[in-house]
């Protein structure tokens, strides 16, 4: 993709990740993602906001063909899908100096190698006169790293975000719109990436909302022309209302467990309320993830493996412990043979979440009417704590 120009003298120059499907090694990415790089060029100076991904390295340098000097580059963020490149561009601009916050500069050493006599360190607040166009940067904490910040570019009221705000999105369109699959791939790259940072996030809305910005430019994903729409959405993700609806991420060895979890989803639909299962051997995280970002109970459902937890069970219990969602409920159910300490391993994998754990269901066998008649009385339970939740 050729550079695109957002308003005069601003450009993205980024990459479009098309067919990139884990992040991580562990986010799966349906629908690919993009790096995105923006230049400014003011009448004095010229600034580089990020990099890419090293893998995009020559689409990056392909895009700044005809840029012969960067007098800055801009790193918002350590990690190596924003600042892969530095190196390299350190190297083929030698005047460029890379501007950033005071944590950010020892990883940009330790992780990048970077020489420390080329970075300068901006304070919170501080701003940077490229002639005619005004940037102000602003230290944005725990979104998603210690070390990262947004810059403000005043005059064209844009606001560079990097991960804040961001989605994993490969898409032809520089602008987002108000596309509901834009909401969609937004709604999940925070719940599989922003989540666990819900509060620091509370305070860094607060933070850049008191500047004028019509457009949000994140380092992944579609350009926002519409700022208020991603910035409404965040503050109902990040906010403490939690919404009347049951996650039920489960496996199933020999059927008994399912059958449990089936009665239970019927059991909470009579009961008027909302509820998703995921069965894990299929289950995409991330579809899971955005579920629990407006669920007020979480159930998990586990057969026994040698005396434990399932261990995929176990590891969607470690997964939702690290994300930390609002969830308000969490309860176990599930089957053993002879014995089992599934239901306590399970519970004592959520010890991040600040939830009540409710009286669970633990079948020895092939469930029977005692076992759905617990399971009835556990989503009576449900419905009197969800009571009055949209």
């Amino acid at each position: 993709m050729k550079p695109r120009e957002i308003r005069p003298g601003v450009y993205w120059v980024g990459a479009i990740d098309w067919n990139r499907r884990l992040f991580d090694s562990l986010i799966p990415l349906p629908l690919g993602t993009s790096y995105n790089a923006y230049l400014i060029r003011g009448s004095e100076r010229t600034v580089l906001m990020d990099t890419v991904d090293p893998t995009m390295e020559q689409v990056l340098f392909r895009n700044l063909e005809g840029v012969e000097r960067l007098d800055y580059i801009v790193s918002h963020h350590a990690e190596q899908d924003h600042s892969g490149v530095l190196p390299s561009l350190m190297s083929r601009y030698s005047e460029a100096i890379v501007l950033c916050t005071p944590k950010a500069k020892p990883l940009l050493v330790d992780h990048l190698g970077i020489d420390p006599d080329r970075i300068k360190i901006v304070g919170d607040g501080e701003t940077l006169d490229l002639g005619g166009k005004t940037l102000r940067f602003l230290h944005t904490p725990w979104v998603h790293w210690p070390e990262t910040m947004t810059t403000h570019l005043a005059e064209d009221r844009i606001l560079f975000s990097c991960d804040f705000f961001g989605s994993h999105l490969a898409s032809s369109a520089l602008f987002a719109g108000t596309e509901p699959s834009v909401y969609d791939a937004a709604k999940r790259y925070y719940a599989e990436i922003m989540m666990p940072f819900r509060k620091p996030i509370q305070k860094n809305i607060e933070k850049v909302r008191r500047f004028e910005f019509d457009i949000i430019a994140p380092s992944h994903g579609p350009v926002y022309d519409d700022a208020g729409f991603i910035l409404s959405a965040y503050e109902e993700w990040v906010s403490d209302d939690v919404k009347n609806l049951v996650v039920i991420p489960y496996i199933s060895m020999h059927g008994s467990t399912e059958a449990m979890v089936m009665h239970l989803v019927d059991a909470l639909v009579d009961r008027a309320i909302r509820v998703h299962p995921f069965e894990l051997t299929s289950a995409d995280i991330g579809d899971m993830a955005m579920a629990l970002v407006d669920a007020a109970t979480l159930v998990l459902g586990t057969p026994t493996v040698l005396g434990g937890a399932h261990p995929t069970v176990l590891s969607a219990a470690v997964l939702t412990n690290l994300l930390r969602p609002k969830v308000r409920y969490a309860a176990v159910i599930g089957s053993y043979g002879w014995g089992s300490k599934a239901g306590e391993e399970v519970a004592g994998a959520l010890s991040n979440l600040k939830v009540e754990v409710l009286e669970g269901v633990m079948c020895k066998g092939l469930p029977r009417a005692d076992t759905y008649a617990a399971l009835d009385t556990l989503a009576d339970t449900i419905a009197d704590k969800h009571a009055g939740l949209p």
